[in-house]
């Protein structure tokens, strides 16, 4: 069995005395595990780093096999963002929450997002609102995607401005005003069929929004809790914005 495809790395752990594991996200092949020869040497070291965009060839006897993977960097992400804490924790946030996807089971839509997400790492005025539409996204692909299209209660796709935490759809201001306190806030952006630039306060609904529902819809039926790197994004986020 043999493959080439391009692919994210998304987390390294050591294997051996010299070799690696990577876990990378390809853009055919899904989310896939690899043995690295030389892996924790100088030279693969800075190819081997959360977030780095890579070129991948995989290799095994048999299909379910671990297999050995050979890569070669085409865009060092991680390194870009080294010297930005903020852009670091983004990019450190969006890997380990990619890692919920199904082993082998392919995103190509997802796996397009989180490139032009790492591609704007470098504009803090720009990635923190495609980071939330990322988080949409993975909902989307793990199943449990929000239908924010049109209200619950009116059918009507008109002044969407909440989202309800059970159901995950949207419901408009009018619907919406006797139970405001118990729904959650749908930032304009999110809105389908409106163009409204980020306002303040948007990200930080937006990943009140996504959290909301990673939380209670992924992580709690596992017994987990969201990564410690998306608390840290979110902590980030929060002084830089305020």
């Amino acid at each position: 069995m043999e493959w080439t495809d391009e692919g994210i790395v998304l987390s390294v752990r050591a294997h051996g005395e010299t070799a690696a594991v990577a876990e990378i996200l390809t853009r055919n092949h899904g989310r896939h595990l690899g043995l690295v020869h030389g892996g924790r040497s100088r030279k693969l070291r800075p190819v081997l780093q959360i977030g780095n965009h890579v070129d991948a060839t995989w290799k095994a006897r048999l299909s379910e096999h671990l297999g050995h993977v050979t890569l070669e960097l085409r865009r060092g992400y991680a390194a870009s963002a080294m010297d930005d804490p903020l852009a670091l924790a983004g990019l450190t946030s969006l890997c380990a929450l990619a890692r919920l996807l199904p082993e082998r089971d392919p995103h190509p839509s997802l796996y397009e997002i989180t490139l032009f997400v790492l591609g704007y790492l470098d504009d803090s005025a720009v990635w923190p609102a495609l980071y939330v539409r990322w988080e949409l996204a993975l909902l989307e692909e793990l199943g449990f995607g929000l239908d924010l299209g049109s209200c619950a209660a009116t059918g009507s796709n008109d002044q969407l401005i909440y989202v309800s935490p059970k159901s995950g759809r949207a419901v408009s201001a009018s619907a919406g005003e006797p139970y405001r306190d118990k729904l959650l806030r749908l930032p304009s952006f999110l809105a389908p069929g409106r163009h409204n630039g980020v306002e303040r306060g948007d990200v930080s609904d937006g990943l009140d929004l996504t959290g909301r529902f990673l939380d209670e819809r992924v992580f709690r039926p596992r017994g987990e809790t969201l990564p410690e790197p998306r608390g840290r994004m979110v902590e980030l986020l929060s002084r830089a914005l305020a």
